[in-house]
């Protein structure tokens, strides 16, 4: 069973997620703040952890950081503070997604099972990736969507591999420029909007499913199986 670590200071908020949660098969631990959440992830090693950002002791932020200098445990930032800037800060802190409160248990549950199995530790000689509609032989560069063969440049197939790795996961505009171009590339953000446009032609093909969704001002999340909700 995976452990989850539940961090918020609002009693109401532990009670619902620990009980969501435990009835979805999960092991919980909760944590009022983040110093407390800290200790109770060094002594337990959670595989998830979920935290409010605004706490006292130590923030989610603060936690994210503290996480984040010594493993690479999947974190879930849950807040009501919804700007794009804090969004943007806590992603590009470490956290793995971001959701607002108010917000839907099937939603977050969702959130949860893709970041437990990107977290999955893949066999040391896997050449191979498969998920949702693709497959991916890494050693030969050849992707396949649906049986299809898609035809992808150099820099399409690299940066595809990296929103498949983190399928389900927002990913920055900062992280995908420093993934495809290098630190050289922070300071250029129309060169992924142009190579996002490319790969998803070649994803849609006009059928009418979207693999690449935006996250207006952060960054894009790819989801495996497509979507045919609207960006």
């Amino acid at each position: 069973m995976k452990r989850i670590l539940v961090v918020d200071d609002e009693r109401q908020i532990i009670l619902i997620l620990r009980t969501s949660l435990q009835s979805s098969g999960y092991l919980v631990e909760t944590a009022n703040n983040g110093l407390e959440a800290f200790e109770k992830f060094e002594a337990h090693a959670p595989d998830l952890i979920i935290t409010d950002l605004s706490m006292p002791e130590m923030s989610g932020l603060e936690l994210t950081q503290a996480v984040r200098r010594v493993a690479t445990t999947p974190i879930l930032v849950l807040s009501v503070r919804d700007s794009d800037a804090m969004k943007v800060k806590a992603l590009d802190e470490g956290a793995d997604d971001y959701l607002t409160k108010p917000f839907s248990m099937n939603e977050l549950l969702a959130r949860v099972r893709a970041l437990l199995r990107r977290n999955a530790p893949p066999s040391p000689t896997e050449n191979a990736l498969h998920e949702g509609d693709f497959e991916v032989d890494l050693a030969a560069h050849r992707v396949t969507l649906k049986g299809t063969e898609l035809h992808l440049t150099p820099k399409e197939f690299e940066l595809l591999v990296v929103l498949l790795q983190n399928a389900g996961r927002v990913m920055t505009h900062k992280t995908l420029l420093r993934h495809i171009w290098g630190p050289a590339g922070e300071s250029q953000p129309e060169y992924i909007r142009v190579l996002i446009g490319q790969l998803r032609k070649k994803l849609d093909r006009g059928s009418g499913i979207r693999y690449i969704q935006s996250e207006p001002w952060i960054g894009y999340r790819l989801v495996a199986e497509g979507t045919t909700a609207p960006d």
